[in-house]
């Protein structure tokens, strides 16, 4: 699972944890590799990270079979970069949100979309639990980025395509 924020990874992990019996594996408990290789060699559990782990995460085949991102990965507010970057767009007359802020979450988002599928033979299940994808505008500028892939709000149509066995 991806979070946009550290509260919202250990409250959830909290949650999870409480709830599931699988095990849930919380990012910042080990090293990033250490963390990996334990998803890995445990073969059904819960990774629950954020930032550092929206790229550069190999995991191939059934192993990774299901992302789930919590909100749509926009950049805080606070960021003092940010707001650097959103000014210098304001004072060359540019809207800050369409130019700057909506152009790297998409990009994020698409790096989070990465982890899951890695090569060919890869399938996956992608869940993003934020409505703003289909009650704003912008939600129709982060599905375009996305790969072609059949898309449901039926969770039960979800789960009966995990269930089916891959071809590896």
């Amino acid at each position: 699972m991806l979070c946009t924020s550290h509260a919202m990874m250990r409250d959830l992990a909290e949650q999870f944890r409480a709830t599931m019996t699988l095990p849930v594996l919380l990012q910042g408990e080990t090293s990033k590799g250490q963390l990996l290789q334990q998803f890995v060699s445990a073969g059904n559990a819960l990774l629950v990270a954020t930032s550092s782990f929206w790229e550069g995460v190999d995991v191939r085949g059934d192993t990774l079979s299901l992302v789930i991102i919590d909100k749509l990965p926009f950049t805080s507010p606070d960021d003092p970069l940010l707001k650097a970057r959103m000014e210098d767009c304001r004072l060359r007359g540019g809207d800050p949100f369409d130019e700057v802020q909506l152009p790297d979450a998409v990009i994020t988002l698409k790096q989070g979309v990465g982890r899951l599928i890695r090569d060919a033979d890869d399938r996956g299940v992608l869940v993003i639990c934020d409505n703003r994808l289909v009650m704003r505008p912008y939600g129709a500028t982060f599905l375009a980025s996305l790969p072609p892939a059949p898309r449901t709000r039926d969770i039960a149509r979800a789960v009966r395509f995990l269930a089916i066995p891959s071809a590896e």
